[in-house]
């Protein structure tokens, strides 16, 4: 059955609308925006879009390609080579050439230590054109690239190019990466994986087993920067360098071309003040490609709350088409009793994750500011379980069937990231997070403070219980305890990549891979060479995936 709304909530929507919602704080009754809001209002101030804007502003180079592409002139002996081909990804380059046969091309990027060299097939049918993507140059270096062509019949070619590449920018280069255990044998790295440094801002980058910086971007991003399932990219960004506002949501390839781009329009709040303040971004901590390629992410919706609000947008006209107001879930005193901040916005949940699950068309998100995990059904919006550190006989009654019972040795989280599934079989779930370890309101104030930790839960949900079933970063103690930030993926060898991203205050980030037993095979740590420049999250990803083809006819 559907779940009603609390009278209470229903109360706030309405005064929302008429005149003012209430508050902690005294308010101004021109503050129209406060208050639960309702669909139709959040559509209306997020004002998400496409547009064509930096499409528009490649298609010339994109033409030029389209030229050289039929160019005869451009030969194996003789091949196009473009550097930086899209004017935003540095340490990549365009190759094209035609072959009298048609052929598959494969190529290396030298690598300068065993481990660290970059081999990729094109993707595509047998060919007598050849556009050649070329990721994982090194900066400020004439690169090796050597093409190894196969051809229809059998037969084979080699052609070894050189690939001129510049300095890296300010606050990449000043970005420090120290390398302290690279056991390449142990690591998940295979033939063209690379560590991506997803930066709360300034320019996201990625680094090899060495620790050297093998691709970037000039864009800006924040938070956000997600590898697809075409192998495209989506990275929020900003209009300019210079703007404070990350509003622009730009589907992206690992050669810079946009291929589609989201625009959000923000909004304008009154504080008590009457000083009118505008939000710096919409979407904020993380979003997600649902299986028919919309797009789930986690955004403000303009009014005093703030990140506790999910909308789903059409990535064919760029509209939000659903939208889940976590206030319209969860008990209203949560939120009504929760104190704004400095910027006078009640950010009572903050949520920094979501991730979804086709087995059973649900989500999964973690609430920092509650020290709570939780499930959704996605169609419905029901509650499947929650877990967290408060009470199960504090909850209203409505709720204590969906509360998770911790079996002895569990932890509990505190102001955690990155919840996502692992594996699902029958009735148990298992799930990975970041656990900071902070209680902030409903976590561990025993423990809280002491270490951070990527943990892996298994789920019951007959039982209704949650087991700790893996973890690492207790043993290292407060040196690793980070207030903030984090992530841990679990990699395809089942090594796990923990990203301690907000270490020494945020001075620096430290990054580790460990196996299955915790031992390390690998160790970095990264100045943040700028404020909020700190690693957000760490990805071990392909560059580039196996759906990607570049082809600029498309």
């Amino acid at each position: 059955m559907k779940r009603k709304l609390p009278l209470a909530a229903l109360l706030l929507a309405c005064l929302a609308v008429v005149t003012v919602a209430c508050s902690n704080n005294s308010t101004s009754s021109s503050d129209k925006d406060e208050g639960v809001l309702t669909t139709a209002q959040i559509k209306k101030n997020i004002g998400s879009k496409l547009i064509t804007t930096r499409e528009k502003a490649q298609s010339t180079l994109t033409k030029k390609y389209q030229k050289i592409v039929k160019d005869s002139d451009y030969t194996l002996d003789k091949p196009y080579i473009k550097v930086n081909p899209y004017e935003t990804s540095p340490l990549t380059a365009l190759v094209i050439f035609q072959t009298s046969q048609a052929a598959k091309i494969t190529y290396t990027v030298a690598g300068e230590s065993d481990g660290t060299s970059i081999t990729n097939t094109v993707n595509g049918d047998y060919s007598t054109t050849h556009q050649v993507p070329v990721v994982g140059l090194y900066a400020d270096k004439t690169n090796t690239v050597t093409l190894n062509i196969t051809y229809q019949d059998g037969t084979t070619a080699t052609k070894e190019i050189s690939v001129k590449t510049g300095a890296l920018p300010k606050y990449i280069k000043s970005a420090k990466v120290t390398v302290t255990e690279n056991d390449k044998n142990k690591m998940d790295i295979g033939n063209n994986k690379l560590t991506i440094i997803n930066r709360t801002t300034k320019e996201p980058f990625a680094v090899d087993a060495d620790g050297n910086v093998r691709w970037y971007l000039t864009d800006y991003s924040q938070h956000t920067i997600e590898q697809i399932s075409n192998g495209h990219m989506l990275v929020l960004t900003k209009k300019k360098v210079s703007s404070s506002l990350y509003n622009d949501l730009i589907e992206t390839d690992v050669l810079g071309r946009v291929y589609k781009e989201y625009s959000f329009k923000g909004t304008t709040q009154s504080n008590d003040s009457g000083n009118s303040k505008d939000e710096t971004t919409v979407i904020h901590h993380d979003l997600v490609e649902l299986p028919n390629q919309d797009i789930l992410a986690t955004v403000n919706d303009g009014s005093k709350y703030k990140e506790d609000v999910m909308v789903q947008i059409s990535h064919k006209t760029g509209k939000v088409v659903k939208v889940i107001d976590l206030k319209k879930i969860l008990p209203e005193s949560m939120y009504t009793s929760y104190k704004a901040g400095s910027d006078d916005k009640v950010d009572w949940f903050h949520q920094n994750s979501v991730d979804y699950d086709a087995s059973d068309n649900s989500i999964m998100i973690s609430g920092r500011n509650q020290d709570m995990i939780m499930k959704l059904d996605y169609k419905t919006n029901e509650i499947k379980w929650i877990y967290s550190g408060k009470a199960k006989a504090t909850w209203p009654k409505k709720y204590r069937d969906k509360i998770l019972t911790p079996t002895k040795g569990t932890t509990i989280t505190g102001g955690q990231h990155g919840l996502y599934l692992l594996s699902k079989t029958g009735d148990t779930e298992n799930v990975i997070l970041y656990d900071n370890n902070i209680a902030v309101t409903n976590g561990d104030e025993k423990t809280s403070g002491k270490y951070s930790q990527a943990v892996e839960y298994q789920i019951n949900t007959k039982t209704m219980t949650i087991d700790q079933v893996w973890a690492y970063g207790k043993d290292l103690g407060k040196t690793n305890f980070t207030s903030i930030i984090g992530y841990a993926e679990r990699e395809t060898n089942g090594n796990t990549l923990v990203d301690f991203g907000f270490k020494n205050n945020g001075k620096v980030s430290n990054i580790i891979e460990v196996d299955s037993t915790g031992a390390q095979v690998f160790n970095i740590t990264i100045k943040n060479a700028a404020a909020k420049a700190y690693a957000y999250r760490a990805y071990r990803v392909p560059f580039y995936s196996e759906n990607y083809k570049f082809d600029v006819n498309d």
